[in-house]
């Protein structure tokens, strides 16, 4: 299911309609005080608003980890039809939401095997914890520097759309340390969403 955000002054409603192949399309119409990205296109039924060590505020998921019906990536034959695979999570959220590290870790050099290319935006960093590098993509600014430490609740980069045809949001990814694309776990346990 796709869903498209608009904006519409001192509305709540809901319409829904088909996609070409049948798919629903949901399209809500929402309030205009309420932060908002005119690219943005949900690719989940999750229709919560979740919470996360990682992020200021409240905000919705745009594309889960796995499968699905997103155009933004090539069929995948562990998916059905002609569906892609997702990496990671992406969350819509303004571009400059500030971001939180809720991990101790140390920021990778980019240069270190695993680097994230420019899908990723402008500004993609890894953090590495333990056995996994937790990678944080399509920022517009990032406060912390390779070989830094980090701390929970410290502040590390902002929310953007840098790379991301689809709006601003957080692309959230977990690796194997030191792995590629092809290493990436669901990375839901460590997004923690409330």
């Amino acid at each position: 299911m796709v869903e498209e955000v608009a904006q519409q002054p001192s509305r709540n409603l809901s319409r829904r309609r088909r996609a070409p192949g049948g798919r629903r399309l949901r399209r809500w119409i929402i309030d205009r005080d309420t932060p908002f990205d005119a690219r943005w296109r949900f690719y989940t039924d999750d229709h919560a608003w979740h919470t996360s060590a990682w992020f200021a505020g409240r905000h919705r998921v745009m594309i889960g980890y796995g499968c699905n019906a997103s155009p933004w990536y090539d069929h995948d034959p562990r998916c059905p039809g002609r569906e892609g695979f997702h990496h990671g999570i992406d969350v819509a959220m303004p571009c400059g939401t500030p971001l939180f590290s809720a991990v101790d870790g140390v920021v990778l050099d980019p240069s270190e095997p695993g680097a994230p290319g420019s899908a990723y935006g402008v500004h993609p960093f890894r953090i590495r914890t333990g056995d996994h590098d937790i990678l944080i993509g399509h920022t517009i600014h990032v406060f912390v520097r390779p070989g830094e430490h980090v701390h929970p609740g410290q502040r590390i980069a902002l929310a953007g759309d840098s790379g991301a045809p689809d709006g601003c949001h957080l692309h959230f990814e977990v690796r194997r340390a030191g792995g590629g694309l092809s290493t990436a776990v669901d990375p839901a346990p460590w997004l923690g969403l409330s």
